[in-house]
């Protein structure tokens, strides 16, 4: 028989009639059936090889047909940086996707953010993201600082409403713990990491985590209580450890209140080879770390290489009665869950139905508008009656200086194409240089230098002058920063310039960052965060297009020696205080401020770009063929 566009219904009922001869009927794939309906009818028919399959997953680079029928391999992850070819399309991207499920087949504004992150990555047929990160960053020495929306748990609780961005909005009466995704234009989303992983000793990553129950259940708890009320489909263990305990061999905190206390029923990721860092050194024992993960109450291990290795010792660990079969199943029917739920039994394969969606206009929009509305005005001016901004558009000339002015790369930060992020041209942008020069008038001169001199200041006559410095690009360990200094030459560039014209300076940085030394010398300060592609949004406000609204979500301190420091501490003394912001009108006309976002107190809402990790994919397996 061929059959040229074959569904998993097809093939699999194709296997099992060539088995048996019958056209028997499987609950598992009538549609019709509820959910644990299905679930339990797969398992029943289920082999041990197949089940141990679907808690693996392994990196794309490892991936392919053969690999997925022979292993029963039930993820596939893109780690940063591992894409199918520099610039890839996105029907090369669907192509890949296709390539592995046809192998497993024998598959407000921050909820628009995550609409919009949902359509772009179902643009490349992917229906997985690693996203939200809802860690509550108590130190922003920690080089992951600026994956967290704040050092407040309220906030962080307030941004969980991407999941609904994400997966969908859940429906009235949802059962609580329940994973939730809407249909084909949705992504199963990722709350991590589970738990305390912004707590960590002096900001170290993947460091521990001392506090008190107080601690633990008040502050890095609560945004997994929303995100479960939610409908999060799974949840990514922490590197980092609690009190002593890693997280990943933690089972009174995975099993016994994640899964049991607060009634979650997706499934639980380990990080990315999470389970190797159970022993010290890495990967001492690993299969007393494949023993302790999994026990621990892991349904799916980023092995994300070896995996011959890790099926091979869960293999031999259930065999000998040192992990139950019961946790197996367990395990199995929490991710079999989320796949019924994704409808990957009835659309197994991806398709270039959402290509027209990677890059639209409106979704830069979107982005720009993000970024106006979470710039923070930290300065404007030495007195209210001598404001610097909104800056005119029409002057003789204005010089734009500093490292980060004309560097994609450095707007985007970490996560950004590769790992770490990169410098210069990395994506399609607009760069803060290029938003300034389409910003002001016809008449006005801009001219740029990066790193001008003071011979060359004093041979120029500026009107103003607008200094963009900050932090170079970073990802995980590699951002831990102790000093938390701006990029070399950084403060040479507003001290140079600053002295000699009256300047505004941004800061792009995905935390805050030591500039108390050098606030005198500028008559503005702008935290820009990590405005990514869209440079466009900071122009708007520095011209007063729109007003400045933004207000800090975390702590600015003085020196890094106060901290850890954060609000409600004791020895509260920083520059610039959580949730302060300076707010402006626009100088253009019939700017009402009507499209600024409120909580339910009347203050503004931390409004912060979501930050959309290593995305993977959902693997059916052809699971269920042999009994």
């Amino acid at each position: 028989m061929v059959c040229p566009k074959i569904s998993l219904a097809c093939l699999l009922l194709l296997l099992w009639f060539t088995s048996t001869g019958d056209a028997a009927y499987m609950k598992y794939l009538d549609p019709k059936q509820p959910i644990n309906t299905r679930i339990k009818d797969l398992i029943s028919r289920m082999t041990l090889a197949e089940k141990i399959g679907q808690m693996t997953q392994i990196e794309r680079g490892v991936a392919s047909a053969d690999v997925m029928k022979n292993y029963f391999i039930g993820s596939v992850l893109s780690g940063g940086g591992s894409v199918p070819a520099p610039q890839a399309t996105p029907a090369v991207w669907v192509n890949m996707v296709n390539e592995f499920q046809k192998g497993a087949l024998d598959p407000a504004l921050i909820r628009r953010i995550g609409e919009a992150t949902a359509l772009e990555v179902r643009a490349t047929g992917i229906p997985y993201t690693f996203a939200p990160c809802i860690a509550v960053c108590r130190d922003p020495r920690w080089g992951r600082c600026y994956e967290s929306y704040s050092e407040d748990h309220t906030v962080v609780q307030q941004m969980t409403d991407i999941i609904l961005g994400l997966q969908g909005e859940i429906p009235i009466n949802h059962t609580k713990g329940v994973p939730y995704i809407a249909g084909k234009d949705k992504v199963a989303a990722c709350a991590k990491h589970f738990v305390g992983d912004g707590g960590t000793h002096k900001g170290i990553n993947e460091n521990n985590t001392i506090t008190d129950e107080h601690g633990l259940l008040g502050i890095h708890m609560p945004p997994y209580y929303d995100s479960i009320i939610k409908g999060v489909a799974t949840v990514m263990v922490s590197y980092s450890s609690l009190n002593g305990v890693k997280m990943h061999a933690n089972h009174d905190l995975v099993t016994g209140y994640l899964k049991s206390k607060l009634h979650f029923r997706g499934f639980v990721i380990s990080d990315w080879k999470g389970i190797d860092r159970i022993t010290s050194p890495l990967d001492a024992n690993y299969t007393y770390s494949v023993q302790a993960g999994i026990n621990a109450g892991i349904d799916m291990v980023m092995v994300p290489y070896n995996y011959t290795q890790y099926i091979d010792d869960v293999t031999s660990l259930v065999k000998k009665g040192i992990i139950n079969m019961s946790r197996i199943d367990d395990a199995v029917r929490r991710i079999l869950r989320v796949k019924f739920i994704m409808g990957l039994f009835e659309n197994p394969l991806a398709d270039l139905s959402f290509a027209d969606q990677l890059g639209k206009k409106e979704h830069r929009d979107l982005a720009r508008e993000a970024v106006r509305k979470s710039l923070v005005l930290l300065k404007n001016g030495n007195s209210p009656n001598q404001q610097f901004l909104p800056l005119p558009k029409k002057a003789r000339s204005i010089l734009v200086a500093g490292s980060h002015a004309s560097n994609l790369g450095y707007q985007c930060g970490g996560w950004s194409i590769e790992w770490i992020g990169g410098s210069g041209d990395i994506t399609v942008g607009t760069t803060i240089l290029e938003a300034i020069k389409s910003t002001v008038a016809d008449s006005t001169h801009v001219v740029y230098s990066e790193n001008p001199d003071e011979s060359f200041m004093k041979d120029n006559d500026f009107s103003f002058a607008i200094v963009v410095v900050g932090e170079q690009t970073y990802a995980e360990t590699i951002g831990d920063d102790p000093e938390l200094t701006i990029l070399d030459p950084g403060t040479d560039t507003i001290r140079t310039v600053c002295s000699t014209a009256k300047c505004a300076v941004v800061i792009i940085s995905g935390r805050p960052v030591v500039i108390e030394p050098y606030l005198p010398m500028m008559e503005a300060l702008v935290a820009a965060w990590l405005p990514g592609t869209e440079g466009q949004g900071v122009a708007d406000v520095l011209f007063g297009d729109y007003g400045f609204t933004g207000k800090l979500p975390r702590t600015w301190f003085k020196s890094v020696d106060q901290l850890p420091m954060n609000v409600g501490d004791l020895h509260y003394d920083p520059l610039f205080p959580f949730g302060f912001g300076l707010t402006i009108n626009s100088s253009q006309p019939g700017f009402s401020g009507a499209d600024r976002l409120r909580d339910r107190n009347g203050g503004m809402v931390y409004v912060v770009l979501s930050l959309v990790l290593s995305v993977i994919l959902m693997h059916t397996s052809g699971i269920g063929r042999t009994k």
